[in-house]
């Protein structure tokens, strides 16, 4: 099975994408994203997990219990700045209702019901630069791991043309706390402009996985364990909507050894990580 899932058309409840750990085969991370349009509806209630709903574009609305928050979002597209977003107890009952034409990523991983139905304005996204010359990337840290949740990392990242990314190589796929965590990760694509490309590679010590992937705007490459480093084509900014999972929310990674010298290096301080 490949390790990359490519965006259909809408269904008639506006889905386009739907991973889940069924059809993923593995544990912990869920990502779906719908397409809705002005004054569509979608419901839906994830039963044992906690969802983040990242506004990718439009305006929406946001039912879940006895609440309402209306008027959210308003990028025009996810290079538009940090995203608003919404955070939904497991069990909850929600509806996401369109004001305009939206996209919306749900993003799921198990959880007991604990917290609340909120809201995470794009001021209160944590904003990064992580890396130096060609290995410069823009962090929007959404659901770090100190943030408020039971399961789900949720993080942004906005690669510019040339540069690289999850870089060098790292991974975390060992539940080995405090070392290393083990999280399943999706990496949701999307480029500017849209009819360009970019590169990822996952692969495992023992190559057991090792697939290099031409990724496309829509795709999402699926990473259940192993390094997974990220190439943006020259004039194609890249976007990617990273959702992490696993039994411990903690993220510690480790970086290829083959490649830990290029940290020694002036331009690749700080430069690890997503």
């Amino acid at each position: 099975m490949s390790l990359r899932v490519r965006s259909s058309a809408p269904d008639a409840s506006g889905v386009v994408l739907d991973i889940t750990p069924e059809n993923a085969g593995w544990r912990y991370v869920g990502f779906r994203v719908v397409r809705l349009m002005p004054g569509q509806a979608y419901d839906g209630t994830e039963h044992g997990r906690e969802a983040c709903l990242v506004i990718l574009s439009g305006t929406i609305n946001v039912i879940g219990g006895h609440e309402r928050i209306t008027g959210v979002g308003g990028r025009k597209d996810v290079f538009d700045g940090p995203a608003t977003s919404v955070y939904v107890p497991a069990g909850t009952p929600y509806r996401i209702e369109a004001d305009s034409v939206a996209e919306i990523a749900i993003c799921t991983a198990p959880a007991t019901g604990k917290g609340r139905l909120r809201l995470i304005p794009p001021e209160d996204v944590g904003l990064e630069t992580r890396g130096q010359g060609t290995n410069t990337r823009y962090v929007r840290n959404i659901l770090d791991d100190k943030a408020e949740a039971e399961s789900l990392l949720v993080v942004e990242v906005i690669t510019p043309g040339g540069h690289w990314s999850s870089y060098p190589p790292h991974k975390h796929d060992r539940d080995a706390y405090p070392e290393e965590t083990f999280l399943e990760e999706t990496y949701y694509h999307r480029l500017s402009p849209p009819q360009g490309f970019a590169f990822q590679r996952v692969y495992t010590d023992d190559r057991s996985i090792d697939e290099t992937i031409a990724v496309e705007d829509g795709d999402v490459v699926m990473v259940p364990r192993g390094y997974h480093p990220v190439g943006a084509a020259h004039g194609y900014d890249l976007y990617y909507l990273n959702v992490m999972a696993g039994p411990r929310r903690n993220w510690v990674f480790a970086n290829d050894p083959a490649h830990a010298w290029i940290m020694d290096t002036p331009v690749a301080d700080d430069a690890t990580g997503d």
